[in-house]
């Protein structure tokens, strides 16, 4: 299992790169603050892919309706499958506490990373228009 968190490996998946938090999303985050995005994360990953043998295993992931949901997607952590491919985190066998930790850390730096850059984006979309230069010549 890769023990940092890199999300640059998935720069070349042009699947994974289509995922981005939208607006509903960020309203839900700064709503219910970080903390319990954290906790619904957790619950998730609990509920959803910490069996050995996960129900609808592959298709138990939503593409929407909770800024984890789009993490998972956008971090292959979505189904059993994508962590043995993505992660290295073997099938067929209950997930451990620290690979459910390494889990809810990843989906949690890619939020970060998204309402940041989000953030930012408006931040620079409100500022007025950069001064045009005069040319005297």
């Amino acid at each position: 299992m890769n023990q940092q968190i890199d999300l640059k490996m998935f720069a070349k998946s042009k699947f994974r790169m289509k995922f981005k938090l939208d607006d509903n999303d960020l309203a839900l985050i700064k709503d219910k603050g970080i903390l319990v995005i954290e906790s619904h994360a957790r619950n998730i990953i609990i509920d959803r892919l910490s069996k050995a043998y996960p129900d609808r295993d592959g298709k138990q992931t939503p593409f929407k309706g909770h800024p984890v949901f789009k993490a998972q997607h956008a971090t292959a952590t979505c189904c059993r499958g994508c962590l043995f491919k993505w992660h290295r985190i073997e099938k067929g066998r209950s997930l451990s506490e620290h690979e459910i930790d390494y889990i809810v850390q990843f989906l949690m730096k890619w939020i970060n990373d998204q309402n940041t850059f989000s953030s930012m984006n408006k931040i620079a979309s409100s500022l007025p228009d950069k001064p045009k230069q005069i040319s005297l010549f």
